[in-house]
């Protein structure tokens, strides 16, 4: 459907020509009838900037307030090429990049993303961190929260928890633990009114207000997660005041240890703690940004208890007995360092770090997890592809190859992109049937 044959609702319309005033609602309104932005983020964990953007091979331009943003035209289909299974970029919305940005994760930090499917925040997160501290992705449905777990795999992020609980059971496991905190909170998806046009039909103003209550709790719960002198993110992709605003500032007035940081990103207006992107604005759909600190503390953080006996692992890998591997049911787990994986007794979880083997009978086979994420000297068996070949292992074909015998990590151009099993002269292939002949199709923006 288009934006022009779904009308804006008419109570939306007052809300708006309220927040802006008539001017700027003219303004809105023009916006609104014009195309969507479309956007990619180039993931750093596989590689650097200026290589993938040699390997995307298109002039892309630059999304202003993240490194790593950047606007496509329609005709590019990112979505169609390997690349984007084999995890080089993420297909985003240009304004949601903003969240994640403003939050400005560093390696080594604990982060947690409490409403993170379909992960495209998380991810960004992910890229930030570089590998180093720990990420803690939760998404309480369990349908959205597998393909959650589906693009931290996607994208080769190693030390990232993936949960599937209520943000008040996460509080319960991880008190004053992280030192930043992304609430993207679930919303009555004003800006995606343009993107999404039939989402005009499903708003009403009871939405917006079983939304902000909902809001208010998962604040509530995020509050008891971050340590002292952290930081907390509150983003939304709607445009109201009651589910922005208004929620922050009943939340500061209920946490008198929290306050707003002013701040500004490139290509966006300054803010003393508070900002709405509007698509007449920027170039992007639009968003809610607030960021808030709480006071210093004492600090109190989930940390590895005792010691656990190690797990074996296959031939293939060439990591650190050393390393925080963890045995639970059939698989074996690479651990984000300094993270007791225990600590999830109770919880449903769907990703405790990096999946590096399962168990098959007495045989421990490769993870295609690890596939995507290991580096060539982490294992002991490698085979570069071209990208021809990338597109045949990716459609389930078996290659031509003579890496030696057993489990081969196949690359592209120095980015990791799955497994596949040598022997005499073939490799046979080991990428996940679901997965297969994923790039011949269109992918949406996230």
């Amino acid at each position: 459907m288009s934006a022009q044959s779904i009308p804006l609702p008419q109570q939306y319309v007052e809300q708006m020509k309220s927040l802006l005033g008539e001017a700027d609602f003219f303004l809105y309104e023009n916006a609104m009838n014009r195309t969507p932005v479309r956007g990619l983020r180039i993931n750093a964990l596989k590689a650097p900037l200026e290589k993938a953007l040699e390997l995307i091979g298109e002039a892309l331009c630059p999304v202003p307030w993240t490194e790593h943003g950047f606007y496509y035209e329609e005709a590019l289909h990112p979505g169609q090429s390997p690349l984007h299974d084999a995890g080089l970029y993420y297909i985003q919305e240009p304004s949601a990049m903003s969240a994640a940005a403003l939050l400005n994760p560093r390696p080594g930090e604990w982060v947690l993303d409490l409403c993170a499917a379909p992960g495209g925040k998380s991810t960004q997160i992910a890229a930030s961190l570089m590998g180093e501290g720990l990420l803690v992705s939760n998404e309480p449905n369990p349908s959205r929260a597998r393909v959650l777990s589906s693009n931290i795999e996607r994208m080769g992020v190693r030390n990232a928890i993936v949960t599937c609980e209520m943000p008040e059971r996460l509080a319960a496991v991880f008190p004053e633990t992280f030192d930043r905190i992304l609430v993207d909170a679930p919303c009555s998806g004003e800006g995606m009114f343009r993107k999404t046009p039939e989402s005009r039909l499903e708003w009403h103003p009871g939405s917006v207000l079983k939304c902000s209550e909902l809001q208010a709790s998962i604040l509530q719960a995020a509050a008891k997660m971050l340590k002292p002198g952290g930081t907390l993110v509150y983003s939304t992709c709607t445009h109201n005041k009651t589910e922005n605003e208004e929620n922050i500032e009943r939340f500061l007035s209920k946490h008198t240890d929290f306050s707003l940081v002013p701040f500004s990103l490139p290509g966006l207006s300054e803010s003393q703690g508070m900002l709405h992107l509007f698509p007449h604005e920027i170039r992007g759909e639009g968003h809610f940004l607030a960021k808030m600190e709480r006071a210093p503390g004492e600090e109190h953080r989930t940390a590895i208890r005792g010691k656990r006996e190690k797990p074996d692992l296959p031939p293939l890998y060439s990591i650190n007995r050393d390393a925080n591997l963890f045995s639970h049911g059939d698989k074996i787990w690479l651990c984000p360092q300094n993270f007791d994986p225990t600590c999830l007794a109770g919880l449903r979880w769907l990703r405790c770090g990096l999946a590096l083997a399962n168990r098959k009978g007495k045989l421990l086979e490769p993870d295609h997890a690890a596939g995507m994420a290991l580096t060539p000297g982490e294992v002991t068996n490698s085979h570069a592809i071209d990208l021809e070949e990338l597109r045949r292992y990716q459609a389930g074909e078996v290659l031509s190859g003579n890496p030696g015998r057993g489990f081969v990590v196949l690359f592209y151009e120095g980015i990791p992109v799955g497994l596949g099993k040598a022997s005499d002269g073939v490799i046979k292939n080991h990428y996940p049937k679901g997965l297969r002949n994923m790039y011949s199709k269109p992918k949406k923006d996230v």
